[in-house]
């Protein structure tokens, strides 16, 4: 079996405070590390009263003290939102405090709305045209040349260089990691219908690099597991029912299941929901299992990353313990 690996966003339910959902993450990596998950990666939010993960490199930060094997990271950091000094400065010195262990996962797009992106680059242009020369400008920062620091405004640099990923979920950032040469991580829990052509292309077009030989597919999948089928998809209802608010322009905290349950979905609205969660992987354990052994067949995908979000902290736990149970991790050794 390929490894499994985490997507945490550092859910922000009813009932709950930003403080709790990042003690939350906290245990999760530790449940994550101790199950024999891969690695765990934060994402980066602004402006969402239900995502605490802003950011990423502090949370990462704290998140490698709490553990001792996994592997943590960003899926991802924001690359319009930053400077890529500003960016390679804080992994480098991530990648110095806990080496072999830092993952760099770049996007393309604001994670925000256009006001929001204006107040964290403090800049004019917020598109993303410049992203391919903003990713090649981040490595040169980290990669050494001669032995020397490639560039003398990173401190640190000079080799201190995380596992760099390219995240995507469109056909451009496929056709960039290929053409630089590193591991793709597509977003298929935001994008499905663009999964296997992204995937072609990247394998099509890639070229071997200094950091990767040949191509390397992660797949991020949205996925609920619990003992029995009708508890997971009750469990689910929250997605469902925040899927919904969002697409109304209502941004708050992730309901329960309870509100959920209550809520007079109308035909059109629950046809919303079907076709967004149409791609989530949801049911007992071995539904689960089968929907992703299907998936890594798809795709051929060198890793999964499991996106779960619920209102409970504990249904969220014992979804990755029974997946981690049905696909065979072989829990952490200290």
């Amino acid at each position: 079996m390929i490894p499994l690996s985490v997507l945490d966003l550092a859910t922000v339910a009813t009932g709950s405070s930003p403080a709790q959902a990042l003690q939350e993450t906290t245990e999760t990596s530790r449940v994550a590390e101790q199950l024999g998950y891969h690695r765990l990666w934060v994402a980066e939010h602004h402006a969402m009263s239900a995502i605490a993960s802003s950011a990423p490199a502090v949370l990462i930060a704290h998140l490698a003290n709490a553990t001792t094997t996994l592997r943590l990271g960003s899926g991802g950091v924001m690359l319009p939102n930053h400077s890529p000094l500003v960016v390679a400065e804080q992994f480098a010195t991530l990648e110095a405090l806990h080496p072999g262990r830092i993952d760099l996962g770049l996007g393309r797009a604001p994670g925000t709305d256009p006001r929001t992106a204006r107040a964290l680059r403090r800049a004019g242009d917020l598109r993303a045209d410049s992203f391919p020369d903003d990713v090649v400008e981040l490595i040169s920062y980290l990669l050494p040349r001669g032995g020397q620091p490639s560039h003398p405004f990173a401190t640190p640099g000079n080799g201190y260089l995380p596992e760099v990923w390219l995240l995507g979920s469109s056909t451009f950032s496929a056709q960039l990691a290929g053409t630089l040469g590193l591991p793709f991580s597509f977003a298929y829990h935001f994008a499905p219908t663009l999964l296997d052509p992204a995937l072609e292309i990247y394998r099509s077009t890639f070229q071997p690099s200094l950091l990767l030989e040949s191509p390397r597919v992660m797949v991020a999948v949205s996925v609920l597991c619990a003992p029995t089928a009708e508890e997971a998809h009750w469990l689910a209802g929250s997605t469902a029912l925040s899927i919904l608010q969002r697409r109304t322009g209502q941004m708050g905290l992730l309901p329960s299941p309870q509100e959920a349950e209550a809520h007079p979905f109308t035909p059109d609205e629950r046809a919303i929901v079907d076709e967004a969660m149409a791609t989530h992987v949801i049911g007992d354990p071995s539904t689960v299992h089968e929907g992703l052994e299907q998936l890594r067949r798809r795709t051929a995908s060198d890793e999964l990353m499991l996106s779960t979000r619920t209102h409970s902290y504990d249904a969220r736990v014992r979804s990755l313990s029974l997946i981690a149970e049905s696909w065979g991790l072989a829990p952490a050794k200290h």
